[in-house]
């Protein structure tokens, strides 16, 4: 063997390198980039380091990492339905003087009531808290609305357009048009305008079915004066009254709505309009998430009307109403609380000709359940005048049936007097009544308080009667279904239902020339 020659010597050579890497940490190397390239080849298809590591193992491990899915949106929905959204603008001539306190805040609802709140917060109708100005100034609101056929017929809210001496709409497309009011319903506060100058307009189909609660809903408007506005939400509950009238019947949705979107539509995710915003509930005055819509199937019954004749005609039975507590229940002997109990039919009403009564409790109309007096006020409502309706009746404890032709729901409500509270002023102070807190007097007795039933001359705050509402100068006219007159009438009342093992007594009252019942809880022994 031949000795190797010595080269260290020689310039240029050098003493060979330790290895950088031992085999140990290559292969943890590579087992880290492995692992880094199956993660990358799990958000995405294109080449990654993972393509460096072609070994059977890898391979098998990438094909089990699905991708990650694209989230379902509503851009094919709203690309659709966008156009038939108008942004609505109006011209109001102010012709109210500044109140006492400088607000020339026009509200068209009763003032304090639930529904002015929301106008002042939700849309006065620019969308701003209420309309100011001077005497006379014009101003400006604007709104929202959608088109419901080809020819411009257009729906908005009744506060948006009420009032107005000039209205404008604005198309999606940026387009501009002259429209004019066809009709108007408060009640519902919904409107009907038609824009002059085009007859081929994108339009939306109002919806048949009810939403469900938890279905998506798009909300398109023009929040703020922006233009059309696009937000996602839930059906967040039905039937909501909010204090608004009789025909509350409102969608509850969290699709953020703001100042701005009244009369705006609320889309399914069939793009179908299931309602029309008109309110929202906000401390703020923004949105919070809860917002009110009016259903389709009350917004299709009111244009129809209103495109028609312009104004809205309602059926009407003649009678004053009130829920069915589970005290009045208990007091009637009803198992459930349920139906619409008459507190007095007006004189000359349908209700009173055909011989319902006070007391009565209507439970069914045309063989369909009546839930509560509200549901009693809307299906009646939604008649028309004219109509024949069947109608079952509890009347003393004994169900009958009775028939009668609906009238026409009066546009105005003749006023009652009121029953002067400071009447009992020189009269006797009553006699006291046993177990509720309170002592009366008989009407005739009590200059101003009429001559039927006894006078309520003073109330324990602290007493079961205060907790009932009662207050001096009221007016007791039945207890347990029986004619009072005298103090001793409501002693033995009270006393027959005690012996009956009622939990309470139903007394009939005449507040503020309004009649109520009201139940009373009777105390044992």
């Amino acid at each position: 063997m031949t000795d190797r020659p010595d080269l260290t010597n020689l310039p240029s050579f050098r003493q060979p390198r330790r290895p950088v890497f031992s085999a140990r940490k290559i292969a943890l190397m590579a087992s880290v980039v492995a692992g880094l390239g199956i993660a990358v080849h799990g958000f995405s298809p294109s080449t990654s380091p993972a393509d460096l590591f072609s070994t059977p193992a890898n391979a098998q491990v990438n094909n089990e990492v699905k991708k990650v899915e694209r989230p379902i949106g509503f851009a094919d929905i709203v690309e659709r339905v966008k156009p038939s959204v108008i942004s609505v603008k109006v011209n109001i001539k102010e012709k109210t003087a500044s109140n006492d306190d400088g607000d020339d805040s026009a509200s068209p609802f009763q003032p304090g009531s639930p529904m002015e709140r929301f106008f002042r917060r939700f849309g006065g109708p620019d969308g701003f808290p209420g309309l100011k100005g001077g005497r006379g100034r014009v101003v400006q609101g604007q709104g929202s609305g959608f088109f419901i056929s080809a020819d411009g017929f257009a729906v908005t809210n009744n506060h948006v357009v009420d009032g107005a001496d000039k209205v404008e709409v604005t198309t999606d497309d940026g387009k501009t048009y002259s429209a004019k009011v066809i009709g108007t319903d408060q009640r519902t506060d919904l409107a009907l305008i038609k824009v002059e100058g085009g007859s081929n307009f994108s339009f939306a189909k109002l919806a048949d079915g009810k939403p469900r609660i938890g279905d998506w809903v798009l909300a398109v408007g023009n929040p703020f004066g922006l233009g059309g506005t696009v937000t996602a939400g839930i059906v967040s509950a039905s039937g909501r009254d909010i204090g608004n009238g009789p025909y509350d019947d409102f969608i509850q949705i969290d699709a953020p709505v703001n100042k701005g979107n009244s009369g705006g539509p609320a889309f399914n995710t069939d793009g179908e309009v299931m309602g029309v915003n008109t309110a929202i509930y906000s401390p703020s005055g923004g949105s919070v998430g809860i917002a009110f819509s009016i259903p389709a199937s009350t917004v299709k019954s009111v244009v129809a009307q209103l495109k028609d004749k312009g104004s809205v005609s309602r059926g009407w039975i003649g009678v004053q109403i009130q829920p069915v507590t589970s005290d009045i229940a208990d007091s009637l002997g009803m198992k459930k609380a349920e139906g619409a109990l008459v507190a007095e039919p007006q004189k000359d009403g349908p209700a009173a000709k055909a011989g319902i009564e006070s007391g009565d409790v209507i439970t069914s109309v045309n063989g369909e359940s009546v839930k509560d007096a509200r549901e009693l006020a809307r299906t009646i409502g939604g008649m028309a005048p004219g109509a024949s309706v069947k109608l079952n009746v509890l009347h003393k404890g004994s169900d009958k049936i009775v028939n009668l032709t609906l009238g026409q729901l009066p546009n105005t409500v003749e006023a009652k007097a009121d029953i002067d509270n400071n009447s009992g002023k020189g009269a006797s102070k009553g006699t006291d009544v046993p177990k509720l807190g309170m002592t009366v007097a008989p009407a005739n007795s009590v200059a101003g308080a009429g001559k039927d039933g006894v006078v309520v001359t003073e109330v324990d705050p602290k007493s079961a009667a205060a907790e009932r509402g009662f207050k001096e100068g009221d007016v007791i006219l039945e207890v347990g279904g029986k004619i009072v007159s005298t103090a001793g009438d409501v002693r033995d009342a009270i006393n027959t239902a005690r012996t009956d093992n009622k939990n309470s007594v139903l007394m009939r009252v005449k507040s503020g020339g309004q009649s109520r019942f009201v139940a009373v809880p009777i105390a044992k022994g």
